[in-house]
């Protein structure tokens, strides 16, 4: 019998909880709001606390006998087809921690794409997992990283048949997308799991026209923030598993490994109630938000001094193999100015976020919440930054070369994060090794890892980057005045 998507597991026990008239003596110790200060429930509202229970002796029982949970993560599994899926409220910072630590043991190799997010990195550093580093396709004209294609991860598995698996990230935070059925058959082929960071991905598996699903394009872990691009509240992640590569129960102790013993009913919630939304009315939904990015794409394209990258801008040879459109990513640099200072100016002047910015570009994503009224509002906000007069130029900032991108790994990232460091002037970094994580964010991917021999190209991007209105908040010295590095050794 198929599953009734019109169940929700957990909002129905919340429900249930508040009808039951439970009178808790246990966290949390706000007591259903009553203990929060009035200064707070007027702030967030008392919903947020009636919703903030107790998983277990809360919302379901002390041996959580009804299954609540696992009841909702069953449900979620079916609408994305996936076998096991697993609720996180840590984030996908968490969920692909967990992956990575369910595919490769410490000192174990694991081919990653190069524009993996920090959370990766952070997996590798918790680990000790060897990465074997696969480089993007990197567009040297709009100075753009797209992931690695399917024959760039051949070529690692050829150089390191030891290697216990992949991960790559699909879609970037710009909507660029790798051919994951070419990658899963290559992994599959020599009996390796593929793990794909799908965290922009929430909402792929819910219209034909968007790009393949990781779990239909035969990915046998994937990681997905349901907060980013569906219905969830922050840190709301969820992370599917299908085939017989990785044994659920493992993937389960290794999230468990991560996580909290305190996870938020609030965020299950969200996840739960996100996914019934979507089983019963995710295409069409998504259609109209599909419907929204055009209308906003086209206006936007009309607009002098603005460009919208488009699918002939991101994929062909040497690019990406696929793209979603509901990031719409401008490049701004026919203003001439960055993408700091026109994010900047729509947030002081017009009181409208984007998703992220960088030198010359911002993306300003579409979602099934956007209609005419919120996308015409963006669209005069964009038509008055492009006419703007006191838009100033700003900084310029050094962008280098893509080989001169690409920094040489001396050692572990764990052996450099944990290693003997010192914090040197900028001025002396370079030919150190980094001790630090230095990730312009958002998007969040680093430019230079722990174990990685530092460049005066790199070093002069991130500082003329900073300088700009580049955030890098991972660095001890934040301005990068000062870097840290490794301590060198005598002999």
């Amino acid at each position: 019998m198929s599953p009734d998507h019109s169940q929700a597991p957990v909002l129905e026990a919340l429900a249930r909880y508040h009808a039951s008239a439970q009178l808790p003596f246990s966290p949390p110790g706000h007591k259903q709001a009553r203990g929060a200060d009035p200064r707070v429930r007027e702030v967030l509202g008392d919903a947020v606390f009636y919703g903030d229970v107790l998983a277990s002796g809360g919302l379901d029982d002390r041996r959580t006998r009804n299954k609540v949970l696992e009841r909702a993560e069953k449900l979620m599994a079916d609408a994305v087809h996936a076998s096991h899926t697993f609720f996180s409220t840590c984030g996908s910072s968490l969920s692909v921690k967990a992956a990575m630590l369910s595919v490769a043991c410490p000192h174990e190799k694991l081919l990653i794409g190069r524009d993996a997010h920090k959370s990766v990195v952070s997996g590798l550093i918790l680990a000790g997992i060897q990465p074997v580093w696969v480089d993007p396709r990197w567009d040297p004209d709009r100075h753009l990283a797209h992931p690695p294609s399917a024959d760039d991860f051949e070529r690692a598995f050829a150089a390191h048949p030891d290697a216990k698996g992949a991960l790559v990230t699909s879609p970037t935070p710009y909507g660029s997308c790798a051919d994951l059925r070419s990658l899963a058959d290559i992994c599959h082929r020599r009996g390796r799991p593929l793990i794909v960071d799908e965290a922009w991905g929430a909402h792929l598996p819910f219209h034909p026209d968007l790009p393949a699903w990781a779990m239909d394009a035969g990915a046998d872990v994937c990681v997905t923030s349901i907060h980013k691009m569906g219905s969830g509240l922050e840190q709301g992640s969820v992370f599917h598993l299908q085939g017989d590569l990785i044994d659920p129960a493992l993937l389960k102790t290794r999230a468990d490994l991560l996580g909290t013993t305190s996870p938020s009913v609030l965020i299950y919630a969200g996840l739960d109630g996100w996914r019934r939304q979507m089983a019963q009315y995710g295409r069409d939904l998504m259609s109209r938000a599909l419907e929204q990015a055009a209308r906003v794409r086209t206006a936007t394209e009309k607009i002098d001094g603005l460009h919208v990258h488009d699918r002939g801008d991101f994929c062909g040879p040497g690019l990406a193999d696929d793209f979603d459109p509901l990031p719409v990513v401008i490049d701004v640099s026919g203003l001439h100015t960055t993408g700091y200072q026109v994010a900047d100016w729509l947030r002081e002047h017009r009181n409208v976020d984007v998703h992220l910015s960088d030198h010359r570009r911002i993306n300003t994503q579409i979602t099934h919440a956007d209609d005419h009224e919120t996308t015409g509002i963006l669209l005069e906000a964009l038509k008055a930054v492009a006419a703007a007069s006191e838009l100033s130029p700003g900084p310029m900032v050094h962008v280098p070369a893509p080989q001169d991108l690409r920094l040489e790994q001396s050692c572990l990232p764990r052996d450099a994060f944990f290693g003997p460091v010192e914090d040197v002037p900028v001025q002396d970094a370079a030919g150190r090794v980094a001790a630090e994580m230095l990730t312009p964010y958002p998007p969040g991917i680093p430019t230079v890892l722990p174990g990685e021999l530092l460049t005066e190209p790199v070093l002069q991007y991130l500082r003329s980057g900073i300088e700009a209105g580049m955030n890098v908040p991972d660095a001890v010295d934040t301005r990068l005045d000062t870097v840290r590095v490794l301590v060198e050794t005598n002999g």
